[in-house]
């Protein structure tokens, strides 16, 4: 092993606003905040999971358009998919590409990243 993984960075408009969208949907807390260019949060306290900074000139991901790809995207396995789209939904998710018969459901984040609820 070279490394381990430490964080996924996204880039964003506004870090702040993103953290809390996943912190809700991932169950993890803000533990680093740095004037709201780079927010990171974690499960506990000092993990760094998962990392928002802001990009002055974003500009979203049309999904599936091949023309403005995604870049990544991040799959959250749910127990009950259609308890965890209401709760995403209500958080400012919006669908993208509902049920397929594959296991996942293609949602936009409010920043526009697409992500998947796996189940």
């Amino acid at each position: 092993m070279i490394g381990r993984l430490e964080k996924t960075v996204l880039d964003c408009p506004d870090p702040r606003a993103l953290a809390r969208f996943y912190g809700e949907i991932l169950g993890m807390r803000v533990n680093e905040y740095t004037d709201g260019e780079w927010v990171v949060i974690g499960r506990e306290p000092g993990l760094r999971e998962l990392a928002f900074q802001r990009a002055e000139d974003y500009r979203a991901p049309r999904w599936p358009d091949p023309e403005h790809p995604q870049h990544e995207h991040l799959d959250i396995r749910v127990v009950d998919v259609e308890a965890a789209e209401t709760a995403i939904l209500a958080l400012g998710a919006r669908l993208l590409q509902g049920e397929t018969g594959t296991g996942f459901r293609v949602y936009a984040d409010p920043a526009g990243h697409p992500f998947c609820l796996v189940y």
